[in-house]
């Protein structure tokens, strides 16, 4: 159900609900500008951009979404993949690549992939997120020390070339940039300070300082990017082509991909902190429309922003009023304050950044993970990880999601197991097919676990006898909740064999849903009804039958 309409239902726009709405909303935009200004200038835009996004994105997440108390804007997880669709694109690029995601998105909701997407493993995502951390942190040196441009494309080469140039750094700039780490750390705890939110904080306080000692050289966004208009976002198309987006498909489909994991986890920890429960298919649909309008008016990808989101929330935000005020107050700014917010300096966001990034890597966890994890986990992690630094994001999450995957089948396979089945462990099945004990020609097996194309050889290795081979081989299939393709063609070679060999196999006990497949691919026949049983006990009672038939046909 869409958010804004369960919420209506709910009451919860009511006049007693306004004042903690209004108030959370508020807060939410002090934090939200700061932030939007910082990801827009680190994804290689305007500044202003970022704040089109926020209130673009954010009206649309809260009136379309799936989570009523969502926070949408943009966000650190997209800065790496975004500057890369600029750098070879162009602005025009990443508008309409962020279309396209929204497309997708929208597409994805419709399909109803909400609850597949949550499926994406933790080594995979703290390792991305972590790779994206450590690429923010040092592609803000330049702002933050006042360092010259790196030239190199590749991140490793970039920060060999700004590591170099650490001894050119600017004083005034880089004293800047410590001051503002240490109040967007700690700025709260001081005096008077409890509710401010340190990231604001540092902004205005370095602000102040450059407008009052007018230190040379600090650039400033205005000196840097021009002056912010005062005007609203207006409606734009962007240019497209053929061979355009087909080029720009893979990034698409990351940020498309990446804002689907962001929003939903961010809807995840909304409802622990607020006990409410979200629509993940609903979601993404939200998330789809946001991407689809925020390039239509010059923003940038957005998604579910976590640390806004758990702001809103303990600031009393119940519903999407909380978010449209969010959005109203980036509006005035934009109106009346344009002028003010350009001589922010970019070593102070660069300072905000530094702490979103060590925030975003979760470092704690990375290296629970590392210490705790089963190897073939850190391994995927790492891997990840290197792959996001020294590559491109896109690789990073395709690799690191086929490698989970390829890692899951074989715990899969490792899972199913083919039991040989003695006297006391078939006792009841035995008693009620009138038997005392388990014929020395008859062998019962029953597959455990799912029986799939990568679980197949273990059926094969189980019945490689070493003794005799039996004349009966009954398969019993109670415990195979499915079955593949591959492993009912398997099944099907497997019971051929056997029976050219002179052991004649009998199935029993499968599923309703397993049986069908069996009966669709020919395994078992309805003009062959004595190859499947619906029991064990049924079985053994029909190779005594044929026992007796076989006795009495013999000549005495």
């Amino acid at each position: 159900m869409i958010a804004a309409v369960e919420a209506w239902r709910a009451g919860l726009f009511r006049r007693e609900h306004w004042l903690p709405n209004i108030v959370a909303g508020l807060v939410v935009g002090v934090v939200a500008l700061p932030l939007a200004m910082a990801f827009a200038i680190a994804s290689g835009v305007k500044p202003e951009q970022g704040l089109y996004t926020s209130i673009v994105a954010g009206a649309a997440v809260a009136l379309f979404g799936g989570s009523r108390i969502q926070i949408a804007g943009p966000t650190g997880a997209f800065i790496v993949i975004l500057a890369g669709v600029v750098a070879q694109f162009g602005v025009s690029g990443l508008l309409l690549a962020t279309l396209l995601a929204g497309i997708m998105l929208v597409l994805m909701g419709l399909a109803r992939l909400g609850a597949v997407i949550r499926f994406i493993p933790d080594p995979v995502i703290v390792g991305f997120t972590a790779g994206i951390a450590v690429i923010i942190w040092v592609g803000q040196w330049q702002y933050f020390f006042g360092l010259p441009a790196a030239d190199a494309e590749q991140f490793y080469l970039k920060g060999w070339q700004l590591l170099q140039s650490l001894p050119q750094l600017h004083p005034a700039t880089t004293l800047l940039g410590v001051g503002s780490l240490l109040l967007a750390l700690w700025g709260s705890r001081l005096p008077g300070m409890s509710r401010v939110p340190g990231p604001l904080l540092a902004m205005i306080a370095a602000t102040v300082a450059v407008a009052v000692w007018k230190p040379q050289g600090v650039a400033t966004i205005a000196s840097t990017f021009g002056a912010i208009p005062r005007t609203l976002p207006q409606l734009q198309l962007p240019a497209m082509s053929f061979d355009l987006l087909v080029m720009l498909l893979p990034s698409a489909f990351t940020i498309a991909m990446l804002g689907a994991i962001e929003s939903l986890l961010s809807a995840v920890v909304a409802d622990g902190m607020a006990g409410t429960r979200h629509d993940s298919n609903q979601e993404l649909i939200g998330q789809g429309v946001a991407n689809i309008l925020s390039p239509l008016f010059g923003g940038i990808a957005a998604t579910g922003a976590i640390a806004r989101t758990a702001t809103s929330i303990r600031n009393g935000g119940t519903s999407p009023l909380a978010a449209i005020v969010h959005c109203i107050l980036l509006i005035g700014v934009l109106v009346f304050l344009a002028p003010y917010a350009g001589q922010v300096p970019l070593a102070a966001l660069a300072a905000i950044l530094w702490v979103v990034a060590w925030n975003m890597s979760e470092a704690r966890r990375f290296l629970r993970l590392v210490r705790q994890a089963p190897r073939a986990d850190v391994a995927i992690l790492l891997i990840t990880f290197f792959l996001t630094i020294l590559t491109d994001l896109v690789v990073a999450v395709n690799i690191g999601v086929i490698l989970a995957m390829f890692q899951f089948m074989r715990r899969m396979a490792a899972s199913v197991e083919v039991v040989e089945h003695g006297h006391a462990s078939v006792r009841e099945e035995l008693a009620a097919a009138g038997l005392e004990e388990l014929p020395h020609d008859v062998a019962v097996y029953s597959i455990e676990g799912p029986f799939f194309f990568g679980s197949v050889d273990s059926l094969e290795r189980a019945l490689s006898w070493s003794r005799g081979k039996p004349a009966w081989l009954v398969l019993r299939l109670e415990r195979v909740p499915f079955v593949d393709a591959t492993g009912l063609k398997r099944l099907e070679s497997t019971i051929s064999a056997l029976r050219q060999r002179g052991v004649q196999v009998l199935l029993s006990g499968a599923s309703l849903r397993v049986l069908r497949k069996l009966v669709r691919a020919q395994v078992v026949s309805r003009e062959e009804p004595a190859s499947y049983f619906k029991d064990l006990a049924t079985a053994l009672a029909h190779i005594q039958a044929h026992r007796g038939e076989a006795a009495a046909a013999e000549p005495s």
